[in-house]
């Protein structure tokens, strides 16, 4: 037995009722709408309301216990506009309207959670959510599904005008055991409620304030304060709030507008100190901008301060994601115990609204049975000879073992653009070479052309310089061509997309880039790994699993040809409104051990989930019809390397949320049978379709904390935990699997979830072969927790990221994060992703 932050919730027999609501003059903020709503309850609810307490969404939804006294009916309310807290304090009059939309039993949800009805009742469980999410709105900053507060402990500054905020998730979710409260503790980023001009100098790292600011670090401020709420402290009896819609080109000394009508003009300092009194002291810098353009308000940053509680949504940088991770990583028993102290602190039971609807909500997490899978062999050499190796408790090693097909460099160089002295640099290569040719590839000693320091300014010269050398000099010799490139990075972060750029689209270079903090004093560990990666680029495999393994793990996998797909879509960060989503797909090319994956990878619409390239068809003038997409290739070079056609897929899907499955099913299996149709007539070997999910908030804990025969070293459930049971979907072929040991904090258990089943596997199979898989993951030797076809694609798609945005990789700003957002009108053009060269598209040049 474990226990998973799940509460179980009952709900008494009621009839809930729907209404529709609309406000007039309407607004887009939640917060208004349910301050106006509030306020007719304070006026009407005893009366025209009959006493009910409604649960409302803060848009046009609002839900009662039985029904309210008519079918529809117009309310007026007055409220003092929150937003001009001023000594004229607006008042303004709202009409509410409230019509009877629907009403909801809870018959059919009952039905459903005993399994005797296959389709979710989405909007009762929808009813329910809100009304436990109703208490929490008014008390709480609402951020998605989460819940944030300053109460809930201590703010932690991660940098650049920016704090953490604690705080927790809650979900109503249907269950085998019923429907479930799914409650895990959260943190996100805050814009500190400081003084704008304190905000900029932390962001941009300032320290001389009286130098005006660059137009590079103007565009920055602009992106990240662009739609922030702002309160002015200007005039003594009055504070007002704005929004901030830009910034201003010129800086204030400079910027002229006109005062009245008559045509007077003034400049923005001239006016604060006619009009105020007010001396600005950073005239240097640009105002802020309100309003629109064609009737903008100016405000100095001097005289704004950052309204408190307002979420930074925008991609953080690496130092601050490791500041927010130092705030919240918890180990199990200290997670379990802030969960449920949180839960205790929410009071459910004394919550008005969940009494009002008959929801009770159990105050202790649930237990649910699990088993632990056994760990797969894992098949090395040995001087030549075949080795088996068990690992223990999610890991291994290499000692005494070869890897089971090592690759063989005869062609190399390497190429440094750091500060490390060219003897260091030598050492280095000799050290790697040694380690590779100890863990069994055959790598000559002697680099193709001598290795050569350049300067970081000039990265794509001196790559082409490298590529010209190397060709001509091997052609010359009848040696084919460079093989490996090894790079050594600049110490100053931001050159590695480049470089992948240009060697993968450009030069057809498979390359291994290393840290020169790394290179500079590399230890056994480091060699080992950059091995392990270093053999897959080159067409080598590290391990394979033992057949009995193979035909346990996949039933019948050494009978019939079985090829497995991994697939991922990455999203540009919020922001980003121009940019392409990127999609992968990686399939397996060995078989009947599956460990060798080939990528393709193909940009679409922005932040469209759908994979479109999976099977499409063109016209071409001279061919006719011309069938294509990534399926149709791999299906294709999967035959050219075994000889053999698929007889079977599998097909693992990562990034998809709950509220699109069918959506994503639909197409993309669409997309598999007409790719396998366009090969041969008839061809249609049978699907299993899984997605993937680790982007949940499901944590599973040991039944007692410190047991060892039960945790691993950092507390955490142990390598190859699974849970079909309880937690569980009611009807549908789904499993939580924690198949890696925990490093620290608490693990993530990954939910895979079956949505399409032609090869009927049972339930043991499919999570043993799940399981199994995540033992192959070619860079490192431990169990990995995502299915490594699943992981493989992520990190593809990752790459191609790289081939659109080019320059910066990390270190503050985001790949292409140094141009400025633009406001989308109508659908932008997906620009392609640049070609990956053959030779590299070949091997796992992604890992």
């Amino acid at each position: 037995m474990i226990r998973a932050n799940h509460f179980l919730v009952n709900v008494a027999d009621n009839n809930l009722f729907h209404y529709d609501v609309s406000i007039n003059p309407e607004s887009k903020s939640r917060a208004t709408n349910r301050e106006v709503l509030n306020e007719l309850i304070k006026l009407h609810g005893k009366t025209s309301l009959g006493g009910k307490l409604p649960a409302y969404d803060g848009r046009k939804s609002l839900y009662t216990a039985g029904s309210l006294p008519f079918e529809s009916e117009e309310f007026v309310v007055k409220l003092i506009d929150p937003e001009k807290r001023d000594k004229e304090r607006a008042e303004r009059e709202y009409k509410i309207t409230i019509r009877i939309a629907g009403r909801t039993d809870l018959y059919h949800l009952q039905q459903f959670l005993l399994g005797r009805q296959r389709d979710m009742p989405q909007e009762t469980i929808q009813v329910l959510d809100v009304v436990l999410r109703e208490s929490p709105s008014w008390n709480y900053v609402t951020v998605s599904r989460s819940f944030f507060s300053t109460q809930f402990g201590h703010r932690g500054d991660i940098g650049e005008g920016l704090e953490c905020w604690r705080g927790y998730y809650q979900s109503l979710r249907p269950t085998q055991m019923g429907l479930s409260l799914n409650i895990d503790i959260s943190a996100t980023s805050f814009f500190k409620p400081v003084t704008v001009i304190q905000f900029v100098e932390e962001f941009l790292n300032i320290r001389d304030t009286s130098r005006p600011l660059s137009d590079r670090d103007r565009v920055k401020i602009k992106k990240a304060l662009r739609g922030v709420r702002i309160e002015t402290n200007h005039q003594e009896d009055q504070i007002r709030r704005y929004k901030i819609t830009g910034i201003t080109p010129i800086p204030m000394s400079q910027l002229i507008f006109p005062v009245d009508d008559k045509g007077t003009r003034s400049t923005v300092v001239q006016y604060f100190w006619d009009r105020y009194n007010y001396r600005l002291k950073y005239a240097s810098w640009p105002c802020l901008q309100s309003g629109s353009d064609s009737r903008p308000v100016y405000l100095p940053m001097e005289v704004c301060k950052i309204v408190e509680g307002q979420r930074y949504s925008k991609k953080l940088n690496d130092k601050q994601v490791t500041n927010i991770l130092r705030a919240t990583c918890q180990r199990p028993q200290q997670r379990e115990q802030s969960i449920h102290e949180m839960v205790l602190h929410n009071k459910y039971t004394e919550d008005r609204f969940a009494q009002e609807f008959g929801i009770k909500v159990c105050n202790d997490l649930v237990s649910v049975p699990a088993r632990v899978l056994p760990p797969p062999m894992l098949k090395y050499h040995d001087s030549g000879r075949e080795k088996t190796c068990a690992p223990s408790v999610g890991q291994w090693n290499m000692i005494n073992k070869k890897m089971i097909n090592g690759g063989t460099v005869d062609n190399w160089t390497c190429l440094s653009f750091s500060r490390m002295r060219p003897e260091e640099v030598q050492r280095f290569c000799g050290d790697l070479i040694q380690m590779c040719n100890a863990t069994g590839m055959s790598f000559y000693p002697k680099p193709v052309v001598d290795v050569r320091s350049s300067n970081p300014n000039n990265i794509e010269n001196a790559l082409r310089d490298v590529h010209r050398r190397t060709t001509e000099l091997l052609v010359k010799e009848g040696r084919g061509s460079l093989q490996l490139l090894i790079v050594i990075l600049p110490e100053v972060s931001g050159s590695y997309g480049k470089i992948k750029k240009v060697c993968e689209t450009d030069l057809g270079i498979v390359s291994q880039c290393c840290l020169p903090r790394h290179a500079s004093r590399p230890n056994k560990q480091y060699l080992e790994n950059v091995a392990l990666k270093i053999n897959v680029k080159v067409g080598g495999r590290n391990t394979v699993l033992e057949r009995a393994f193979i035909r346990n793990g996949i039933p019948f996998v050494s009978e019939v040809p079985t090829i497995i797909f991994g697939a991922d879509v990455t999203h540009p960060p919020p922001g980003e409104d121009s940019a392409s989503s990127i999609a992968a797909v990686v399939a397996s090319m060995d078989w009947p051990e599956i460990t060798k994956y080939r990528g393709l990878v193909s940009a679409q619409p922005h932040r469209q989930e759908i994979i479109e390239d999976l099977f499409s068809v063109c016209k071409d003038p001279l061919k006719g019809t011309a069938n294509g997409g990534m399926i149709r290739d791999l299906l294709i070079a999967f035959r050219k390397k075994t000889g053999r056609r698929p007889e079977r897929i599998i097909f693992y899907r990562d990034g998809v949320s709950e509220g699109q499955f069918s959506h994503v099913l639909l197409h993309e299996m669409d997309a598999i049978r007409k790719a396998c149709a366009s090969l041969e007539e008839g061809y249609l070997p049978p699907v299993t379709f899984v997605v993937v999910q680790k982007r949940h908030h499901t944590r599973l804990f040991p039944e007692v904390h410190g047991r060892r025969d039960m945790t691993d070293k950092s507390g955490n459930i142990l390598p190859g935990t699974v849970v079909d049971r309880q937690i569980c979907h009611p009807t549908e072929f789904d499993f939580y699997l924690c198949s890696h040991a925990g490093i620290q904090g608490t693990s993530r258990p990954t939910h895979y979830h079956v949505l399409y089943d032609e090869n009927h596997f049972t339930a043991d199979a499919l999570q043993s072969l799940t399981n199994n898989l995540c033992y192959t993951y070619a860079r490192c030797t431990r169990a990995v927790s995502v299915v490594p076809p699943a992981y493989y694609a992520h990190l593809a798609a990752f790459r191609a990221r790289y081939y659109v945005e080019g320059e910066s990789s990390d270190g503050g700003s985001t790949p292409g994060s140094s141009g400025q957002a633009v406001a989308r009108e109508g659908p932008v053009e997906v620009r392609q992703l640049p070609k990956i060269k053959e030779n590299v598209k070949d091997v796992m040049f992604y890992c």
